[in-house]
């Protein structure tokens, strides 16, 4: 069984083990999902989450930093990172958040990147994976999990056979 594919019920690894076997995955995905996204520049990354967040969280803390990240490796860190940094300048506690998104992805298509970008959106308001994330996540993007599952379903297809959206 893939490592991505975990946790999914046992018919679901079934059928997507079956497609990956008979190299089946790369034709569906790019079927479904035939370019990547436009936005491989930090700059664009960092306004495509900006806009995310203004649309769906306005009231929540400021992003400081989005980037991509060819540190991150994806099984230990899952497809991105969230960060809360605090420290104390004179007698004043600032804040920043830091989204860090694993380089990978900069050749994904955008709903790909957006749900990666809307599960780190969501850990500004709920740290845990709980019920009122994966709430807050089908708010912003109502496929997060069809999209969670084909973006493993995508890491499965690059470990064996190599990139799709090159």
């Amino acid at each position: 069984m893939s490592r991505y594919l975990k946790g999914y019920n046992p018919e679901t690894v079934q059928q997507a083990e079956a497609m990956l076997d008979a190299n089946k995955v790369g034709t569906w995905l790019l079927g479904r999902y035939p370019t990547r996204h436009s936005f491989a520049s930090e700059r664009a990354l960092y306004d495509f989450t900006q806009a995310l967040k203004n649309q769906y969280m306005k009231s929540s803390n400021p992003i400081s930093k989005v980037c991509y990240d060819d540190k991150i490796h994806v099984i230990d860190n899952a497809l991105g990172l969230h960060k809360f940094v605090s420290r104390v300048q004179g007698n004043k506690l600032k804040a920043k958040n830091e989204i860090k998104i694993s380089s990978l992805f900069r050749a994904v298509p955008e709903p790909f990147l957006r749900m990666i970008v809307v599960h780190e959106l969501s850990h500004l308001r709920e740290k845990s994976h709980d019920k009122a994330f994966y709430k807050l996540c089908n708010y912003m993007e109502p496929d997060y999990h069809q999209l969670e599952f084909e973006v493993r379903l995508y890491l499965a297809h690059k470990e064996r056979y190599g990139e799709l959206w090159s």
